[in-house]
């Protein structure tokens, strides 16, 4: 299976690394970037708290960075699919996955809540951005549908998290 599809002047990545190291880490940085958007700011809307907001935060990156280590390193033995060892794929992306969402909940370490959710903001643009890189750097995917893809996904999410912090609220 060849996963590269050359770009003009760019040397090509090693298939083993990408298929080992930076698929697990991009699947775990994705799912903890969007998957912890909606109770994050669910949360940060109902409460008011940013305080109560980073533990909902913490817990569930943790608690995410866990479930993605023990799902990818049950997934397969990697001998059949030559994507390496299980306990290496399940940490990077058990790893990866608990980054992905703590980024965007360390900036409710500061009290005042318009300016974490500032922060917050900023750090999810950021992380929808640093992802969307690294699929077309490493994935070789289009630059304008991993934007595409990646912004609007995170986008639904996180418009749902604020849907529902809203109507917590009320």
């Amino acid at each position: 299976m060849d996963l590269r599809r050359r770009r003009i002047g760019e040397e090509d990545h090693d298939p083993s690394f990408v298929l080992q190291k930076v698929q697990p880490a991009l699947l775990g940085l994705m799912d903890g970037s969007v998957s912890t958007l909606a109770p994050l700011f669910a949360t940060a809307i109902s409460t008011h708290s940013t305080h109560k907001t980073f533990f909902i935060g913490l817990a569930a990156s943790l608690g995410a960075g866990i479930s993605m280590g023990l799902a990818e390193a049950l997934s397969d033995d990697g001998k059949v699919t030559g994507r390496g060892l299980p306990l290496g794929r399940g940490a990077i992306t058990g790893i990866a996955t608990a980054l992905g969402g703590m980024l965007h909940t360390l900036p409710f370490l500061i009290p005042q809540l318009s300016i974490a959710l500032d922060f917050a903001y900023a750090v999810v643009l950021f992380e929808l951005i640093a992802i969307s890189y690294i699929r077309w750097h490493f994935m070789y995917t289009p630059l304008s549908r991993t934007v595409i893809q990646v912004i609007v996904g995170g986008g639904i999410v996180f418009l749902v998290g604020l849907a529902l912090g809203y109507i917590g609220a009320s």
